[in-house]
């Protein structure tokens, strides 16, 4: 008799800042989440309803996705670099969500006017005559860069607070996560600013063997990704409607070619515009353009005599094939993983 397959589970931020911006995050890439019951841990996504959403701290999102009762996870970078163990049980699909955002930092005393920088913490404990106590929730992480560093260290692990550790005694810095930097500017810490052990934001993982071995996986990924990257490439363009004048959409086509520094994804969709009583022709051009590049743009179209220049947002943009979809087989396929 044929096993069934095991269930495919998404696991997702259950409280604090970085839960409220995944579901906005979900719900503005057109897979919003419903949940039934506020107080159970357990959702479905509509979109996707062969895939159940589940609710877990952060950390403990990357280690259930490592041992593989859960299938997929969205979570910070730094708890994914920290937890992934040395197996490659955990597969990276998505690196930027452009949510949660923040760094992994050391952080010293105000008053440690001589630390500038980390070369001068090994100075440091050469004054105290001991290594330094260094309070962190990334064992991992933070050790391995104090080592690089050849700066004698002790880790004391904590859980809640750390900024309090330094005025208390229980350490002489800490290494944790930055945000805004005002929690440590409360608690007279500075960060060091070679100091920083890893840029993180939101990502997307998954467990490699579960893609390997379970056929349902691998289309709930796709689509996963297939919506991840179309919104977040719409998020950063532009839809630009322009009518111009001109002998044909070639001749049109060619004066954007050859004055703007803007030709859309591919090039210019221009069709003709239907008028009542003008002998002239007059035809429509739209284009893709980056949002950093509008202003700009409006001048190009202006000066080769566009007119009745509209900017509307885009919602998707879709690839012929998701790249990182693409990047996960050849992962996958990969002997050496």
């Amino acid at each position: 008799m044929t096993e069934p397959n095991p269930a495919i589970r998404l696991s997702l931020p259950s409280k604090g800042r970085l839960a409220e911006d995944c579901l906005s995050f979900l719900a503005a890439c057109g897979l919003p989440v419903y949940k039934p019951n506020p107080r159970q841990y357990e959702a479905v996504l509509p979109a996707i309803p062969d895939l159940h959403v589940l609710f877990q701290r952060p950390v403990d999102i990357a280690v259930s996705v490592r041992d593989g009762s859960v299938t997929f996870g969205i979570t910070g970078r730094d708890v994914v670099e920290e937890f992934k163990g040395e197996n490659s049980d955990v597969i990276l699909l998505h690196n930027a969500l452009n949510f949660g955002g923040c760094t992994l930092n050391l952080a010293v005393p105000e008053d440690w006017q001589n630390v500038l920088c980390v070369p001068d913490l090994t100075d440091r404990a050469r004054q105290l005559g001991r290594p330094l106590r260094v309070a962190t929730k990334y064992p991992s992480l933070a050790g391995r860069f104090l080592a690089q560093h050849n700066v004698p260290y002790q880790l004391v692990h904590a859980e809640g607070t750390l900024e309090t550790a330094p005025a208390i005694g229980y350490a002489d810095l800490i290494c944790d996560i930055v945000s805004s930097g005002q929690t440590l500017r409360d608690n007279r810490l500075r960060p060091l600013p070679d100091g920083v052990l890893l840029t993180s934001q939101a990502v997307l993982i998954a467990n490699r063997e579960a893609l390997r071995r379970n056929p349902a996986a691998l289309p709930a990924a796709r689509q996963l990704l297939e919506y991840f990257e179309a919104y977040l490439r719409a998020s950063d363009n532009l839809a630009v409607f322009v009518n111009m004048r001109g002998d044909s959409p070639e001749a049109i086509a060619q004066r954007i070619f050859q004055e703007c520094h803007i030709h859309g994804l591919q090039g210019p969709t221009i069709s003709r515009v239907i008028l009542p009583q003008d002998s002239q022709s007059w035809y429509a051009v739209n284009l893709i353009v980056p949002r950093r590049d509008l202003f700009q743009t409006i001048q190009d179209l202006r000066r080769i005599g566009g007119s009745g220049v509209v900017a509307v947002p885009v919602t998707y943009i879709f690839e012929e094939e998701p790249p990182r979809y693409t990047a996960m087989l050849a992962a996958l396929n990969d002997p050496n993983a």
